[in-house]
């Protein structure tokens, strides 16, 4: 039984966030090279905009606010979702590695195929979830011991170190790349939003409907998961079954994010822990909010480094680092891990 002034405090949180997100996409849609003001940008939106608005509206700017949006979404819900089932509170997609090897798929994707990775935008999260799904496999294989399971502070440094690696394979493999090809893969590593048409957020777009309504009906399951083994077991929930299914789809949902949004960390590791701070631990209260905060970081994120390094901007990833670094050794530090 879920508290009634807990319940109402969720509800007024999503409401103040989901204001918070209507207004961050308004700043975001009206900034930039081609200003508009929020006259025309709501005229544009309700199709009463001139030919010129309307172009850069819906166009330009209406496919990167969606990616930018679920990005952030899916993010923040792969890595509350990892973070309840190895009971790690540092677990996050782009600290254990599992970012760097998704790049590193794609680049050897785009350097085996000889392709830009532009005329094979529907291949693209396919090809991120494989090297994704690898390298869970491995930093999962590496941090269980038997009698033990698996060790906290030994994934998070089996997994910065397989990031490492996987970041310098990719470094050493763009040594072979054209101009073109390398401009694009260290936008990538960098974490700039680059899949910011249409056809991106349609190769995106499925994989985040079918997979996140999925992870919140399994909310339930997050909670016995996330507590003792005695009570999951007695509550008749097959552990190692549904914690195999539920990594595997956080891992797919970052995967398939980061494939158009690029190699963005610490989203999944701050978005979980302000929503657990202000809700408390229930699965079905604070992932709805994690994941607004997830969508709300990367658009500010995004629109920062557009505003900070005008007219080429810099990447939302490295906007999110910067805040997200400290807030990691804070936690490390909090954890008493360090």
């Amino acid at each position: 039984m879920i508290h009634p002034k807990i319940i109402k405090k969720q509800r007024i949180t999503l409401i103040i966030l989901v204001i918070v997100l209507i207004a961050s996409i308004g700043f975001a849609m009206t900034t930039g090279e081609f200003n508009m003001s929020p006259i025309q940008y709501l005229k544009t939106l309700f199709g009463f905009g001139n030919t010129l608005d309307t172009m850069i509206l819906f166009d330009f700017r209406m496919p990167r606010m969606l990616i930018t949006i679920l990005a952030g979404a899916s993010l923040a819900l792969s890595g509350a979702i990892l973070q309840s089932i190895t009971k790690n509170p540092l677990a996050e997609p782009g600290i254990l590695g599992i970012n760097a090897g998704s790049g590193f798929m794609i680049t050897l994707f785009i350097v085996i195929g000889t392709v830009k990775a532009g005329d094979f935008v529907y291949v693209l999260p396919l090809i991120s979830m494989l090297g994704g799904m690898l390298t869970a496999a491995v930093i999962f294989l590496f941090s269980y011991k038997k009698g033990e399971g698996i060790n906290p502070v030994r994934m998070v440094l089996i997994g910065v170190g397989i990031s490492t690696a996987l970041s310098g394979l990719s470094i050493t493999v763009m040594s072979t790349f054209d101009q073109d090809q390398m401009e694009f893969i260290s936008k990538w590593l960098a974490g700039n939003i680059w899949g910011d048409e249409w056809p991106f957020v349609f190769a995106c777009l499925p994989w985040l409907l079918i997979v996140m309504p999925f992870l919140f009906y399994k909310a339930n399951v997050l909670n016995m998961l996330s507590t003792n083994e005695q009570v999951s077991v007695s509550f008749g929930i097959r552990s190692n079954k549904e914690r195999i299914i539920l990594v595997s789809l956080a891992v797919l949902l970052s995967s398939a994010a980061v494939s158009v949004a690029g190699g963005i960390g610490f989203v999944g590791l701050m978005g979980p822990h302000i929503a657990r701070s202000i809700v408390g631990p229930r699965h079905q209260l604070y992932l709805p909010i994690a994941v607004l905060i997830g969508a709300i970081m990367l658009v500010l994120a995004d629109t920062i480094g557009k505003i900070v390094l005008y007219p080429n901007g810099l990447p939302a990833g490295i906007i999110v680092a910067i805040v997200g670094a400290p807030y990691f050794l804070y936690l490390m530090q909090k954890s008493n891990h360090i």
